[in-house]
């Protein structure tokens, strides 16, 4: 068994932990204590992500997507490929270090797509784009926690409470979609969905491509 190998770290915003990007071979970890935030193996529910908004949005002109949460790129590169040629994908990174990375160890993995003349990428809080937003987007993908709630950074349970719902609710676009990624299922966060005005579906998908692995959800949820 090859072992790990610790490329970097980089300290959380809110100084509550430490990011470490592990390898091993051509595989990928990033680490945030003891929780796996992400693995290069495990691509398939973080495509699901951005197929699933896809498949609901249909054809708009000048789509406008903003995803939360780099990642590995997996959501990326899934929203590129089913994006139209008009389309902007926005990416709010909140930790510079995963930039870095992106361009730097796991180049890879992103395979081209940061020069993807459609995306624009921030180092930024998605919150606050969110909240600076009034009807900019079509679709907004988070995947910034395990959950609907803030593991990464405890400023992130506002993205999941009601004002940041409702926030969220505002930046889309008539009919746009919110679309959440998570490890498990939170009732209690589809009621809350539900009580900001959001008409919600709830839908399991697993962790690996090919169908195999944990079994993760993804809540959509259309404004209005």
């Amino acid at each position: 068994m090859i072992p790990w190998t610790v490329l970097d770290t980089a300290p959380l915003p809110d100084g509550s932990g430490t990011l470490r990007l592990k390898q091993r071979g051509s595989e990928f970890s990033i680490m945030l204590g003891s929780n796996e935030l992400m693995n290069s193996r495990l691509s398939g529910s973080e495509e699901a992500l951005a197929k699933l908004v896809c498949d609901r949005l249909g054809p708009r002109p000048g789509l406008k997507m903003l995803i939360g949460g780099l990642g590995m790129g997996f959501t990326l590169r899934a929203a590129l490929a089913c994006l139209p040629t008009d389309a902007t994908a926005e990416v709010a990174e909140l930790i510079p270090a995963v930039v870095t990375w992106a361009r730097g160890p796991m180049e890879a993995l992103f395979a081209g797509s940061l020069d993807d003349p459609r995306v624009v990428l921030n180092v930024a809080d998605v919150a606050a784009v969110i909240g600076a937003g009034k009807q900019r987007y079509d679709a907004i993908l988070l995947d910034v926690d395990n959950g609907p709630e803030g593991l990464t950074v405890a400023g992130n349970d506002q993205l999941y409470a009601a004002r940041g719902l409702h926030e969220a609710k505002a930046a889309l676009r008539p009919g746009g979609i919110m679309a959440v990624w998570s490890s498990g299922p939170d009732h209690g966060f589809t009621r809350r969905l539900r009580g900001a005005g959001f008409a919600v579906e709830e839908v399991t998908v697993r962790a690996r491509r090919t169908g195999g692995g944990a079994r993760h959800v993804i809540w959509l949820a259309r404004a209005p």
